[in-house]
């Protein structure tokens, strides 16, 4: 698993700073205040750090950015870098900050003069996510990153508040390390043994494999591996820290790699379908990071682990399958197979754990990205309350999301000649009819949300946080829900 950088908070010692190598950071706020170790740096550069205040250059760059001076004179450091940020910045820019100073640091050591900046917290978060970088397949010279020492004047504060955004950004790389692999290293065998080793943060991990879904009647899952060599599974994770209460359940969509089964994607882009598992990908960092700091909270992970192959084996458009519910699907569209997977792990959720909450997550439909792009999540929610409570904790977390519509009229148009339903209702809305079946396979008394995050759960261009790939988007927000909500 990639690692988060090592992130230190010292007590600022102004004599140290001459002879710090690799980069030196300090923060200058909007307002060009300089605080004792700017101005100690001021001195030891001649000035420069009053010109540059003074400067075009600072006065153009926003809050949270980076600017960069190199071979500062006067100095043994390598880099001198400015962060314009003001004392007391929103999360969002302070975030920013960390991130800015990830891109130019480089790997050698950091040191980041913060003072008493307040949430010092985030702003190591920001650094933490953004040095994130997947490294695992490429050959010759790929060190990760040096860690970080950030002078603040209240070191064991600002140490006690990053313990939780460490865990945040340990459950980030993890999601990012599953959606980022090639699909012949995470079959569904691999992503299983990961998942398993959740058991030494103190989760509970039970692996149901094809004879007990069998037995459980999850046939419209299984029918979605029938093509591949793949065992399809599901793999439950239970994290028990809130007493006697119900807990909340979070249900993933894990198909390691989507070809669309007989009804075959196109080549071009087919390459993409590594991170088809994206879904179970942020329900197993979530359980990573809610386990990491202890969360006082009941929370079930959920994840369909499968592989959607056409071969002599695979289901056809046409067949028709009975759900773990009793339900018959009319498969029209084999590469509609993720809503296959979720509605029997969701059934099974509230079987077997009666949750006072489901939350599923998938990379469900490519019509997500036409109507929201890369920027917003979908959110769809049979209530009210539930759904305005994920929307604040995204918001909170600085993760985009937006509600859309459900109805009875998309749902008319999932009615199928032979079958219960279609598991398609036409190019029209594909995202929400695909959140309205789903939405027949939540029990009548089970607040629910469904969250397709097909455009941010991969990106073709680096984000805030994140460089090119995998995001992690939903770890943040899943972990805000829960501990908003649902910690005693």
């Amino acid at each position: 698993m990639t690692t988060p950088i090592t992130i230190d908070f010292t007590e600022t010692d102004l004599d140290a700073l001459k002879d710090a190598g690799g980069t030196l950071a300090v923060i200058v706020t909007p307002e060009g205040k300089l605080d004792p170790a700017a101005r100690r740096l001021n001195r030891l550069t001649k000035g420069m750090l009053a010109r540059l205040v003074e400067a075009d250059r600072f006065a153009k760059a926003k809050e949270g950015d980076a600017i960069t001076m190199a071979f500062p004179a006067g100095m043994a450091a390598d880099m001198l870098v400015v962060l314009k940020l003001s004392r007391r910045p929103s999360v969002e820019d302070a975030r920013k900050a960390g991130a800015s100073l990830a891109k130019v640091r480089g790997k050698g050591a950091l040191t980041l003069c913060a003072g008493s900046t307040n949430k010092i917290e985030e702003l190591a978060l920001g650094l933490s996510l953004r040095s994130y970088d997947f490294t695992d397949h490429k050959s010759g010279d790929s060190d990760p990153a040096e860690g970080a020492s950030i002078m603040v004047t209240k070191p064991d504060a600002a140490t006690e508040a990053w313990a939780d955004k460490a865990a945040l950004a340990d459950g980030v790389f993890f999601t990012r390390d599953l959606v980022n692999e090639p699909a012949n290293v995470l079959t569904t065998e691999e992503f299983a043994e990961r998942l398993k080793a959740l058991s030494g943060l103190g989760v509970e991990v039970t692996v149901l494999e094809e004879d007990e879904l069998e037995k459980l009647g999850m046939r419209a899952l299984l029918a979605v591996g029938h093509g591949s060599e793949s065992p399809s599974k599901v793999v439950v994770m239970e994290w028990k820290g809130g007493g006697d209460e119900a807990p909340l359940a979070l249900v993933g969509k894990g198909v390691v790699f989507d070809t669309g089964g007989i009804s075959l994607k196109p080549a071009g882009g087919m390459e993409d379908m590594t991170m088809d598992m994206g879904g179970a990908g942020v329900v197993a960092g979530a359980m990573r990071a809610i386990a990491q700091r202890k969360a006082k909270a009941n929370v079930v992970g959920l994840v369909g682990l499968v592989e959607n192959m056409p071969s002599g084996r695979a289901q056809r458009p046409g067949d028709v399958v009975k759900s773990m519910k009793g339900d018959t699907i009319e498969v029209i569209n084999t590469d509609a197979e993720g809503r296959l997977v979720l509605c029997d792990v969701m059934w099974y959720a509230q079987e077997k754990f009666a949750p006072a909450g489901m939350v599923d997550l998938a990379t469900l439909t490519g019509a997500m990205i036409i109507a929201l792009g890369h920027e917003n999540g979908g959110v769809f929610s049979n209530n009210d309350a539930f759904a305005n409570a994920f929307l604040k904790a995204a918001a909170a977390e600085g993760e985009g999301a937006w509600r859309l519509p459900m109805g009875q009229a998309y749902d008319d148009l999932l009615k199928s000649r032979i079958a219960d339903m279609k598991n398609v209702g036409g190019r029209a809305a594909g995202s929400i009819t695909a959140a309205q079946f789903l939405g027949r396979f939540v029990k009548e008394d089970t607040p629910w949300i469904h969250l397709d995050i097909a455009g941010v759960a991969s990106v073709k261009s680096e984000t805030m946080l994140a460089p090119k790939g995998a995001t992690g988007w939903g770890v943040l927000a899943l972990d805000r829900l829960v501990r908003d909500n649902y910690e005693g």
